[in-house]
Parts: structure tokens; C-alpha cells; sequence
């Protein structure tokens, strides 16, 4: 997985896209979003906040969790994701590499019943996270949402093989992520590299290989959606009529108006976030956005080595 310290440029006003973010209503949440049709003007106005929300919605919606299961949520960021599991009755553990994301989640919602906080890696868990024992099959769901891609292909065999291990006969992971639609390098849908070091990530996986290294990995294949439009496609839409606003004065003067605190960037910090948000528009006609639902149905888990064979044998 990759280094907090550098992951956690990518979630902070060190990055001028984070700041941009942060003015426009990034808050608690940290992805993409889910954007309909009729409600798309409304996102050019009002901001991603409604929009993040209704993806985090549906994302836990496809874990089925109830009341008094143990939830792991990993990559659970400022641990808005992990409390609505706590309100639901769950028993949430939210963990993340990053102290910085933990810090805050627990400064927000630490104190709310059923929901515990760990600084702790994903693709490789400890015994214990916040007082909760991790033995073999303890865990009744595991919720990943928009984190994965973090952890490079080596970091998501190991996390597939942790949640397979982690979770009992018939408990299931949901795992929500950017994929590519092909094994096409990264490199060659960011050359220049902006998007990668953005968000400070080395490659992301096919959109057709998560479900072989589930697979391998002992789980069951139980649906797969493809979200590519509602979410890159519509937030595509909205970041080009951003650039296009921005890349004139009186655009970002009328951008300043609406919201504020962007008047604290300078021109040069315009015209680098421009270059970003044009570079994400590149990559996204090679990318895809899944929602993958696996189930854990007991079998015996095929070992990592035979899995990492299998996978480069039919990718």
C-alpha cells in the first residue's frame, strides 16, 4: 500500500485540487460522487456534497449489513462511511494508513456508540484494531469504497486474501473502485503523470480482473455494476465546465462569488488546477468505475503465489 506521508499530500491543502475540492464542499467525504441526469445542474451549483453522499449510500447499500454485525470499513478516510454503518447498528471499525484521516474521524465521530477507529493498513491487518480482535472469520462485511486503487496490484491481492481470511462463511466484501477497461499501462492514459501524482497512486486494475484475483482469492463473484457513467462520465461533465469557467478571468471571478474561499489561489495555481482537471478528463476515456459485491461461501482459498499465477495467465 502506498506511504501515509504520501498519501496524505493527496488529502490536504498540500494539493491545490484538494484545496479546490475543499472549498466546493469536500468535507467528511473524499470520492468521486453519483450524479443522475435531472440532478446534474443542480451539482454545478450546490457542489459535490449531496452527490458524495448518495455514493456512499449506495456503495453500504450493496453490503446488506445488519444490526450488531462487525463491519470493517477499510480505507474509511474522515469516517463518515463507518459511522453511518455505527447509526445503523453495526459494530464499524474504520481503518486507515493515514493518522491524519483517523485523527479527524475520530474527532468527529469517535464518540458515537458502536464505531471504533484504527490506524492500520488494509492489505495487512493486525491481530488487534482498536481494542477489537481480528481472528480468522471474525468479520461479517468488509466496505471499500474508492480506496483500493491506493494500494497498487500487489496491496489488492494481499487485501482480497486478508478480507477472504478475515470474514466467516457467507460474509461478503464490497469493494468499489476505478478500474481500467483495458490492461493498457497507466502511463499511457497520464503521461505527463498529473492524475497519478494527485492522488498519489502507481496504477489502478482492469475492470475485468478484480473478479479473477476474488477469485483467487477464495470469493464468489456475487454482482458487478458498472457505475462508469453516474459517476466519471457526469463528473467529467462538471469538471470541463469548471476548466472552461476558470480558464478566463471573468470565469474565475464568477467562480470566486459562488464560492469564496477559491480567491486564495493565484494564477499560477489556476492554471495548474486546470492542467489537473484536463489530465482526469484524459484518463477517463480509458477508465471504468465498478461496484464488485463478493462473497466469502467457506471454501478454501487459493494461496497468493497460485493466485498471482492464475491472474497473469488469463489477464
Amino acid at each position: 500500500m502506498g506511504d501515509s506521508g504520501d498519501l496524505a499530500g493527496a488529502y490536504s491543502d498540500e494539493s491545490v485540487l484538494f484545496r479546490v475540492l475543499r472549498h466546493l464542499g469536500w468535507d467528511d467525504l473524499a470520492n468521486i460522487g453519483y450524479f443522475t441526469l435531472p440532478t446534474l445542474p443542480l451539482a454545478a451549483l450546490v457542489g459535490p456534497v449531496f452527490f458524495q453522499r448518495r455514493l456512499a449510500r449506495r456503495s453500504l447499500a450493496l453490503l446488506d449489513a445488519r444490526p450488531g454485525q462487525l463491519v470493517l470499513d477499510a480505507g474509511c478516510g474522515r469516517g463518515d462511511t463507518t459511522a453511518r454503518l455505527g447509526a445503523a447498528g453495526c459494530r464499524a471499525l474504520g481503518v486507515d494508513i493515514q493518522p491524519s484521516q483517523i485523527d479527524q474521524a475520530r474527532r468527529r465521530f469517535g464518540s458515537r456508540s458502536g464505531v471504533r477507529f484504527a490506524v492500520a493498513d488494509a492489505t495487512a491487518l493486525p491481530p488487534r484494531a482498536a481494542d477489537i480482535p481480528l481472528p480468522d472469520g471474525s468479520l461479517d462485511r468488509v466496505h471499500c469504497l474508492e480506496a483500493a486503487f491506493h494500494f497498487g496490484h500487489e496491496g489488492r491481492t494481499s487485501f482480497l486474501s486478508e478480507c477472504f481470511r478475515l470474514l466467516r462463511p457467507g460474509g461478503r466484501l464490497v469493494l468499489v473502485d476505478v478500474t481500467s477497461r483495458t490492461d493498457q499501462p497507466i502511463g499511457a492514459l497520464d503521461p505527463n503523470g498529473l492524475v497519478r501524482g494527485t492522488w498519489r497512486f502507481d496504477d489502478i486494475e482492469p475492470y475485468e480482473r478484480y473478479p479473477l484475483m476474488a477469485s483467487a482469492a477464495g470469493f464468489t463473484t456475487h454482482r458487478v455494476l458498472d457505475w462508469t457513467t453516474p459517476v466519471l462520465h457526469r463528473a467529467a461533465r462538471l469538471s470541463a465546465l469548471f476548466a472552461g469557467t476558470a480558464s478566463t478571468r471573468a470565469g474565475r471571478q464568477a467562480l470566486c462569488v459562488r464560492w469564496p474561499g477559491l480567491r486564495e489561489l493565484d494564477a499560477r495555481e489556476w492554471d495548474e488546477v486546470i492542467a489537473i482537471v484536463r489530465a482526469h478528463q484524459a484518463i477517463g476515456r480509458g477508465t471504468c468505475y465498478a461496484a464488485y459485491v463478493f462473497e466469502s461461501m467457506g471454501e478454501s482459498p487459493v494461496s497468493v503465489e497460485a493466485g498471482k499465477r492464475q491472474i497473469s495467465g488469463q489477464a
